[in-house]
This record gives structure tokens, sequence and C-alpha cells, in this order.
């Protein structure tokens, strides 16, 4: 019996495609730091702070800052809250000369801007007006900041 001479194997091929989809939704995130006033001693004081807006590439974005927690306080005249529930007034301003007043009306009072897909920081000027001579002790408030986008 004589063998056959060996032929190497073939293999065969075949290939499909498929696509590959995601759909990319608007998305911001926003975070915000401290802003402290320090010591007042019934002068005027300035201090900053800053927020962080991340926001996908192209997504157009207004960040508003509400009132404030204290009673009747609103976006034109915040108030801290002190000892026995006296006030100690401030504002909040969006430009650094503080005459752009920071309120939560989209259009109206609001920081607006464009997503890069990097965080921005935006600079919130905050204004302790002078002559308030109020009861000693720590004063505090808390604001939101609030993203539309």
């Amino acid at each position: 019996m004589l063998d056959a001479p060996s032929q190497p194997a073939s293999a065969a091929t075949a290939t499909g495609t498929f696509q590959v989809t995601a759909t990319v939704q608007a998305t911001c995130l926003i975070s915000a730091n401290p802003l402290a006033f320090g010591t007042y001693t019934g002068t005027q004081t300035d201090a900053t702070t800053t927020l962080a807006v991340t926001c996908t590439n192209t997504t157009p974005y207004t960040v508003g800052l509400d009132a404030g927690t204290a009673t009747g306080a609103t976006v034109t005249t915040r108030r801290m809250t002190g000892p026995a529930s006296a006030f100690l007034n401030y504002a909040l301003f969006s430009d650094s000369a503080r005459t752009i007043n920071w309120g939560n009306t989209v259009g109206t009072n609001t920081v607006a801007g464009t997503g890069s897909g990097a965080a921005q920081t935006l600079t919130v000027y905050g204004r302790v007006p002078a002559a308030q001579f109020v009861a000693p002790g720590a004063y505090v408030d808390t604001i939101t900041a609030t993203i539309t986008f």
C-alpha cells in the first residue's frame, strides 16, 4: 500500500461587519467652593469664590444662584443669619466690578457659557456692604448654584 502524498490542509475564512453606535446626551456637572468674607468690622468687605462647570462639548448652559436660606432674602438682597436671628446683608455678582447681580432667572441675571468637555471656572464676586452694625458672632447662609442646559 502506497501512502498518498500529504496535502496541506486549507482553511476557509469569511468576514462580516457590524456597526458600533452610541448616543451622547448633553450633560453638565457643577461644584462650588465656599465663600468666606472673614472678619467683618463694619467696612465694605469683598471676597471671591469659584464654581467649576463641566459640560459636554458644545452644550450651552446657564448658571444661576438662588437667594439663599435666610428668611426674607432675595437674589438682590441676600442675608446671612447670625445670633438671635440677626441678619448680615451681602450681595453676589458675576463681574469683578461688582455691578452685575447674579441671580437665578435664565436670560436675565444668570451666567451663560458653552461646554468644552473640560472643567470651566466661573468666579463669584461677593460683597458685604459697609455700616452694618449687627450683633457680634458667626453668620452663615447657603446658596444653591443651579446649572441649566
